[in-house]
C-alpha cells in the first residue's frame, strides 16, 4: 500500500500554491508529471516550475498520458480512459519504488470537476489518500473579475459546457458557472438578460479577461479564446453567467 496525495495547485500561478501544499511537496518521495503531447508540453514545465518555487527535493517521473478513442459512445471512452491513465500509474510507481509518498500535481482543486479521484480508487491495492485542497478556477475567476461569486440569496450551479449544450441553461439557478467547456457552449443560450464573465490562463502572466452582456461578449470571447489557443496550444478557461 502507498501513500498518494493529490495536492492541488490552483490555476498555474506558484502564488496560488497554499502553505500546506508546499510542506507536502517538500515532504514527497516521488512526483508524477503527465506529458500530453508536444503541444502542451508547457502544462509539464508549469509543474516543474512549481516543484522549484516549492524548493521540492522529490525525485520527478513523467509519464504519458494516453489518448481518448473519440470513437466511443463519451462515458465509455472516459471509463476506458481513466482505467489506462490508473495502469499507467501502477507501473510507474512500481518501476520508480519510492520510499514514501507519492504526490500528483492537480489544477484547481482536485474535488471538483477532476477526475484524479476517480482513477486513484483504481489502483489495486488501495492507496492511502490524502487530499490537499488547491484555488480553484472559481475562485480565480471571480477574483480576477472583482465580482461575488453568488447574487443575494441565490443559487449557483456549477455544470459543464456538454451539459449546457445539451440540456439549456441549468434549472432556475440565477447564476451559471461552465467548466470543461471546449466548444462556447453559451452560443446555444438565448442571451437576452444574461451577463458573461469569462477568463483563460488565470492567476497566469498570459491571463485574458473578457466580461459583458453574452450578446456582445459572446463573440469577443470566441475570437479572443480562438487566438490564445492557437498561440499556447492549449487553453483552460472558465466562465460565470448570471441572468438579470
Amino acid at each position: 500500500m502507498i501513500d498518494l496525495w493529490l495536492i492541488g495547485i490552483g490555476t498555474g500561478n506558484p502564488d496560488h500554491v497554499t502553505l500546506e501544499a508546499r510542506a507536502a511537496l517538500r515532504d514527497a518521495a516521488l512526483v508524477l508529471v503527465p506529458r500530453k503531447g508536444p503541444d502542451k508540453a508547457d502544462l509539464a514545465d508549469l509543474r516543474h516550475s512549481i516543484l522549484r518555487a516549492c524548493d521540492s527535493p522529490a525525485r520527478v517521473v513523467e509519464f504519458d498520458m494516453p489518448v481518448r478513442d473519440e470513437s466511443l459512445p463519451y462515458a465509455t471512452r472516459v471509463t476506458r480512459w481513466h482505467d489506462e491513465i490508473a495502469a499507467i500509474w501502477a507501473d510507474t510507481i512500481a518501476a520508480a519504488q519510492p520510499e514514501g509518498a507519492v504526490a500528483l500535481l492537480v489544477w484547481g482543486d482536485p474535488g471538483l470537476y477532476d477526475s484524479t479521484l476517480r482513477i486513484a480508487a483504481r489502483l489495486d491495492p488501495a492507496p492511502r489518500l490524502r487530499v490537499l485542497p488547491g484555488i480553484t478556477a472559481l475562485q480565480a475567476l471571480t477574483a480576477a473579475h472583482a465580482i461575488p461569486f453568488n447574487s443575494v440569496n441565490g443559487a449557483v450551479t456549477v455544470t459543464t459546457g456538454r451539459r449546457l449544450t445539451d440540456h439549456g441553461w441549468p434549472g432556475e439557478a440565477d447564476t451559471a458557472v461552465v467548466m470543461l467547456d471546449g466548444n462556447c457552449a453559451f452560443r446555444h443560450l438565448d442571451p437576452s438578460g444574461i451577463h458573461i464573465w469569462w477568463g483563460a490562463y488565470l492567476g497566469m502572466p498570459e491571463q485574458v479577461l473578457e466580461a459583458g452582456p453574452l450578446a456582445e461578449a459572446g463573440p469577443r470571447i470566441i475570437d479572443k479564446r480562438a487566438v490564445a489557443r492557437t498561440r499556447h496550444g492549449w487553453i483552460m478557461d472558465t466562465y460565470l453567467m448570471r441572468r438579470a
